[in-house]
């Protein structure tokens, strides 16, 4: 039976608290740098005597940190979070986004439930593993633009492949509401560019209108929505529990009476492990290059279409019996496992070889709203959980005969 708070008024610890309000103040929305957070916690680190590894982006701009308390002679736990956040452009707050706040049992500000208090809970938990003198360690990895497709963590993976001792096992603390999930969905996110050729639109059949030949296959990928919802295949354990494919973006033109010569769209592919993301992708551009792209080039055979991938990670998918899987559920005090459709760092981990789940406070219906927050009630599990990793983490003592 899993634990349970007094949700009217849970104390949590200052140093949770104030570590929470630190890390909320910097507006690393994915857009900017998070290397101010980044130093902030490698000097904070450094303070307690541990040494941080920096590994930054192709532009310096930003940086994954990895992190180890405890023996470095050996693998250990990793504790795993994003360190970026969604905009605030265009949301009505009732409050700044950057400074906590607090009201009934909440903290609301930007990234309270996705997922800075994850890694302000392990950050203040810091001293405590220290102290512990820990047999196995604990091993921080903090990362970059997981919110545009999961950019950082790669980089840190191939850096940690190069090291001789890495994680062994790893704990995701996106906002699960502290129940320990073994499976997510994949994604594959793309942009499509169609060039046409532009006419006077009084001339229409003499162009190639470019967002015309784009909602055709918009409307391919809505066909492949509705096979999918309609015929799967399916897992009843996921929310939405059949691929998903989304169109979500589409622009192009100039004015009416102009026959457009481009526009571009992006799509994606949350898809269950029985669907492959390469076939998905190879379905819908076989439509557009057989049954659209010939009529354009009779036309103008420089008009087409070309692809690009934005962003992809993997699925997750653990057997109920995995030692990740028993350690998360053993930390967290509970006993049942969930799937969700929204993805995670933990299928880049476990592909690399490195198992993951994910557990961590708040819930993912919070996310990425104004009035952003994570109950006082979630904050106090998770410091439990810690609580608990530490303790497992120590030596064992042994009895004299």
């Amino acid at each position: 039976m899993s634990d349970t708070l007094n949700a009217a008024s849970p104390a949590i610890r200052p140093e949770s608290r104030a570590m929470i309000e630190r890390l909320i103040a910097f507006d690393t929305t994915s857009r900017n740098s998070n290397l101010e957070l980044i130093h902030f916690v490698r000097d904070y680190l450094a303070d307690l005597g541990i040494a941080s590894n920096l590994v930054h982006d192709a532009d310096g701009r930003k940086a994954n940190l990895y992190a180890t308390l405890g023996p470095s002679d050996r693998g250990g736990i990793a504790l795993s979070g994003h360190t970026d956040v969604v905009p605030i452009d265009d949301q009505d707050w009732m409050c700044d986004p950057w400074l906590v706040s607090e009201a009934d049992g909440r903290l609301y500000g930007r990234g309270t439930c996705d997922m800075k208090s994850f890694v302000a809970v392990a950050l203040a938990h810091a001293p405590r593993f220290l102290a512990g003198e820990l047999e196995t360690p604990v091993h921080l990895c903090f990362s970059y633009d997981e919110e545009v497709g999961c950019r950082g963590v790669p980089s840190l993976l191939s850096f940690l492949a190069e090291q001789p001792v890495r994680p062994r096992l790893c704990i995701v603390g996106e906002p699960t509401d502290m129940k320990v999930i073994t499976a997510h969905k994949g994604k594959l996110s793309m942009s499509c560019h169609v060039r046409g050729k532009e006419a006077h639109s009084s001339l229409a059949p003499h162009g190639v209108n470019a967002i015309q030949a784009a909602a055709r296959v918009i409307g391919h990928l809505t066909d492949m929505a509705a096979d999918k919802a309609a015929n799967g295949p399916f897992d009843e354990d996921y929310d939405v529990p059949h691929t998903t494919v989304h169109t979500g973006v589409i622009e192009g033109g100039t004015q009416l009476n102009i026959v457009p010569g481009h526009c571009r769209f992006e799509f994606e592919f949350r898809y269950l492990p029985e669907d492959s993301p390469d076939e998905l992708l190879a379905q819908v551009q076989r439509f557009a290059e057989e049954e659209v792209a010939p009529a354009m080039k009779a036309i103008d055979p420089a008009s087409g279409f070309s692809w690009e991938e934005m962003a992809g990670f993997p699925g997750l998918n653990l057997p109920p019996d995995a030692e990740v899987v028993a350690l998360a559920k053993t930390l967290s005090g509970g006993n049942a496992t969930g799937k969700v459709a929204f993805g995670t760092e933990a299928g880049l981990f476990d592909s690399s070889g490195i198992p993951a789940v994910v557990c961590g406070p708040g819930s993912i219906d919070q996310a990425h709203k104004p009035d952003e927050f994570v109950t006082l009630e979630q904050i106090a599990l998770c410091e439990r959980f810690m609580d608990r990793l530490e303790e497992s983490l120590r030596p064992k003592e042994t009895g004299h005969a």
